[in-house]
């Protein structure tokens, strides 16, 4: 079965965005979501520093004198992927630019720099305004009051605002004092504008006014800011563990913009080190440890940006369309949309389904060129066997293959129902609908709905992905056309008859988010669920057992293995499979004796699981190792296993 990689939303824990709406209100929304993830640009001075800037001057001015250099560095993150770029404006205070007698010039420098930041990113993407410390102590350690440390903020605030910028950064702060001085500056300005304001900790994870990451998040949740988090200073190690000591605290929404890990000195010059890679890895830790907004910061480059993006878009789809609400809002329906066709009329498969009756089905990945004469072959040999449906994935591990609906039609002209895997990575909404309306048609009606393997796990790491929306989106949006209705809640004529499976992880890394993940999809409309390959049958178990409440028939995936080689590439390749030591061990041993031994400990150990648990299941999927179909009809030597 194609591995699952998800996003954490829900299908209607925030107010709609409505498909007129403006990307940049959309992307303002998607913001303050507590729940959607986006995506911030990196390090300008270390961009300005590489393109022959020399650090004895202002960076702030090039706005006014280098204009096209600033702009391009800007270009380079939002071609990277960045949704919000910072403007050039860290230092751009009176107080800093005092040193450079620039201090006349606050507004002038803030306004060309928002302008700046909004040329380069459109109106796709949004423009934060950045804001640093003033560099100046505070009273009681320093001559410099509250109040005009206000006003300071105020000034470079109101420039950035009359610039465009469409919400407030505030950065790199170590001083709460100073940053409280910072958010009523920025109040005073608008109180509208969206605040994220972040602190800075050392690598004993303190600021060097001793204030513990607990102690910034409590603060800032007290003063009300729409997002708190953390940058610069220390690497995305550090951070790491800061945020989840901050999400433990907090309910607000949490950001990380670390940098490129620690800074070394290699030939007398600073540098950082961390890789691209490193920095896409901890990305996705730190969305999973509960910041929802992650960049960079000293050290990080469009290239850094690029692999975050890609790395976390999984988990991330760049649009949230609400795509219909949840079965509540069935008594809400302004007439036009329709009852669904009751599941058991839908397909063969929906029939059992509805019936409560066992169901068998076998995966068989589809033909890597055009040649077809294999897949027909088994297809026919399955549905002589009695098999009741195939699964097709779509685009497993980003593999190129022949497209999902395709090879599910050139299956079902043998008699056998198709299950068609549908994976949101390749296509943008309007192509999901087309295609939907497409397979509908033409007679497909069983779909496994995934949100899909990145581009990064396949041999073509460059290609584009989309994730417009995720799994729990698309969803929801089925659900929409079987009852009449396309995203925009217009009728679309005769309702579609699909039955709506999605996929489902029972020994995910993280157990609670899964579940959340999975009471989203019934609630969005799912009908059954597949789970990944299952070696260990207690863990499945578990799993039924915690989602009683929320019961929908589950199929259980079962993968023979075939050697100890592919018991190990299994264990440790594959996102989302888990294969435990102690069959690692017998598959290793069987191995030992023979190909022959291994092979048929592999059947032995995948017939045991699925003797275990189908009494708790209402179905199997077995996955065919190697397209070699005969050895998954050895798993399943009875084809209507009775219900316990």
């Amino acid at each position: 079965m194609t591995t699952v990689s998800e996003h954490p939303t829900a299908p209607n824990s925030s107010p709609a965005v409505a498909l007129s709406a403006s990307p940049r209100a959309a992307l303002l929304s998607r913001l303050l979501d507590p729940d959607q993830v986006v995506i911030f640009d990196g390090a300008m001075g270390t961009m300005l520093y590489a393109k022959g800037v020399f650090i004895n001057q202002c960076y702030d001015e090039l706005v006014l004198r280098s204009p096209d250099l600033v702009r391009e560095v800007h270009a380079a993150y939002v071609k990277a992927g960045a949704e919000v770029v910072e403007t050039n404006t860290f230092g751009a205070n009176r107080a800093k630019l005092t040193q450079y007698g620039l201090e006349g010039q606050v507004a002038a420098i803030n306004q060309r720099a928002a302008q700046l930041a909004r040329e380069a990113a459109g109106e796709q993407r949004l423009v934060a305004g950045a804001v640093g410390p003033l560099g100046i102590r505070l009273e009681p350690y320093g001559p410099t009051s509250r109040d005009e440390a206000r006003a300071l903020f105020r000034e470079q605030l109101r420039a950035l605002a009359d610039g465009g910028a469409d919400c407030f950064v505030l950065e790199t702060f170590a001083d709460l004092e100073e940053i409280e001085q910072a958010v009523l500056a920025a109040r005073d300005v608008n109180a509208a504008m969206p605040i994220i304001a972040q602190a800075t900790v050392g690598p004993e994870m303190r600021t060097a006014f001793g204030a513990s990451p607990e102690d910034v998040a409590r603060v800032l949740d007290k003063w009300g800011v729409d997002v708190i988090g953390l940058n610069c200073s220390v690497g995305p190690q550090t951070i790491l563990e800061a945020i989840e000591r901050m999400a433990a605290v907090t309910t607000r929404k949490l950001s990380a913009q670390p940098n490129a890990g620690m800074p070394r000195d290699v030939g007398g010059r600073t540098m950082y080190m961390a890789s691209p890679e490193y920095m896409a890895t901890y990305a996705r830790h730190l969305i999973q440890a509960g910041a929802k907004i992650v960049g960079g910061c000293c050290g990080t480059t469009p290239e850094h940006i690029k692999a975050m993006a890609e790395g976390v878009r999984p988990l991330a789809p760049r649009t949230r369309v609400q795509l219909g609400a949840t079965r509540e809002a069935d008594a809400r329906d302004d007439g036009k949309a329709r009852p669904p066709v009751p599941l058991g009329q839908r397909s063969r498969l929906g029939a059992k389904l509805a019936a409560g009756k066992f169901v068998t089905s076998v995966e068989i990945v589809p033909p890597r060129g055009v040649d077809t004469v294999k897949l027909e072959h088994d297809a026919a040999a399955l549905a002589k066997a009695g098999v009741d449906a195939i699964n097709v994935p779509d685009g497993p591990r980003a593999q190129s293959r022949m497209g999902a609906i395709a090879t599910s039609l050139i299956i079902e002209r043998h008699g056998i129902e198709a299950v068609t895997h549908y994976a949101c990575r390749d296509r943008n909404l309007l192509g999901m609908l087309s295609d939907l309306l497409g397979a509908s048609a033409l007679g497909l009606r069983n779909m496994l709905l995934i949100t899909g393997d990145p581009p990064k796990m396949g041999p073509y790491p460059d290609a584009t992905a989309v994730f417009d929306i995720d799994a729990i989106g698309l969803t929801n949006l089925v659900r929409n056309l079987n009852r009449g209705m396309d995203p925009g809640n217009n009728p679309i004529g005769e309702p579609t008859r699909f039955v709506i499976g999605v996929g489902v992880n029972p020994v995910a890394i993280d157990p609670a988010h899964e579940l959340k993940r999975f009471h989203w999809k019934v609630e969005a409309g799912a009908e059954y669920a597949i789970t990944q390959p299952v070696f260990d049958p207690a863990q499945l178990e578990a799993f039924l057992d915690s989602i009683h409440d929320v019961r929908i028939p589950v199929i259980a995936g079962i993968w023979p293995l075939v050697s100890a080689r592919n018991a190990e590439f299994l264990a440790n390749e594959v996102p989302g499979v888990t294969v435990p030591k102690e069959i690692l061990e017998r598959m290793r041993k069987a191995n030992d004796k023979s190909k022959e031994h291994a092979l048929a400990e592999g059947i032995a150990i995948a017939r045991e699981a699925l003797d275990r648990v189908r009494g708790a299941v209402q179905g199997v999927q077995v996955s065919a190792p190697f397209g070699k179909v005969e050895l998954a009809l050895q798993v399943m030597p009875d084809l209507q296993p009775p219900l316990r």
